[in-house]
């Protein structure tokens, strides 16, 4: 694991690096994918659709990049389009209808900012997800499980807990985004990454994130199995809250308070 911010961004990157398909292939059982927002089209680089997880019912989306080449064009990258942000919601009010919990994985570098995209009304659809997840009455897991880059990623991040792997990168902007704003010099991004504090112990110091998940068994069944048992677990604890909504607000009305308080930088 690496001290400097920018390493954590370029192994994020990595296209070796496990993506939101191999987490639902590998940990959820009877996977069926659903597609399309209802309104205009469907979204490759946003997977969802409803599993079991140890035989309980869930809805699972993902952020997919890809691996290949042609993986990660036919996945534009991994940055969704607003139909993919639609698609997304459409499966969580789904899930509150039928009491399954959501579970996200979130590896973008952000939402889609090509013309098509904002004239199908990009802003809008990022925003409703933020709305409507902060009431859905369901459980809510998200996981930082690459890069989670802006309102992209937290279009799938208004959780009740938010996770991250040691290696994966949190920010409201890229090193590169930041450097060329700042200082006209995307060179900069190295610099840029250390003052955007987008590392996981980051991320946890400011209670942005509540658990950081090691990386040392990536990929391997071991990994996966890690992982499985801390949502099942986790899912357990949430699902016997009365009060969920009123935590998941209280939750981010918490986030940078005690990193204040203590004087954190």
């Amino acid at each position: 694991m690496s001290e400097i911010p920018y390493d954590r961004v370029k192994l994020a990157r990595d296209s070796k690096r496990p993506t939101g398909l191999d987490y639902i292939r590998r940990i959820f059982k009877n996977f069926i994918e659903f597609h399309g927002d209802r309104r205009y089209g469907d979204d490759p680089a946003v997977v969802g659709g409803i599993a079991r997880l140890d035989g309980c019912p869930v809805t699972v989306i993902a952020i997919e990049k890809g691996h290949t080449a042609k993986e990660r064009t036919a996945r534009n990258f991994g940055a969704p389009h607003p139909e993919g942000y639609r698609k997304a919601l459409r499966l969580m009010r789904q899930a509150e209808k039928f009491g399954r919990p959501v579970i996200c994985f979130v590896d973008t570098s952000g939402a889609y900012c090509g013309i098509g995209a904002e004239e199908r009304g990009q802003g809008q659809a990022i925003a409703e997800n933020l709305m409507e997840m902060s009431t859905l009455c369901v459980p809510i897991i998200s996981i930082l499980i690459g890069e989670g880059g802006s309102g992209g990623a937290l279009a799938l991040a208004v959780a009740d807990r938010v996770w991250m792997l040691e290696n994966a990168v949190y920010s409201v902007i890229s090193p590169e985004g930041c450097a060329s704003i700042l200082w006209k010099d995307a060179a900069q991004a190295e610099t840029a990454a250390q003052s955007l504090k987008l590392t996981a112990e980051d991320a946890k110091r400011f209670g942005v994130i509540e658990r950081i998940l090691t990386e040392d068994d990536l990929g391997t069944v071991m990994f996966y199995d890690r992982i499985r048992r801390m949502l099942h677990d986790e899912i357990e604890e949430l699902t016997g809250d009365l009060d969920l909504i009123q935590h998941r607000y209280d939750r981010f009305r918490r986030i940078g308070r005690d990193a204040i308080e203590t004087g954190a930088q």
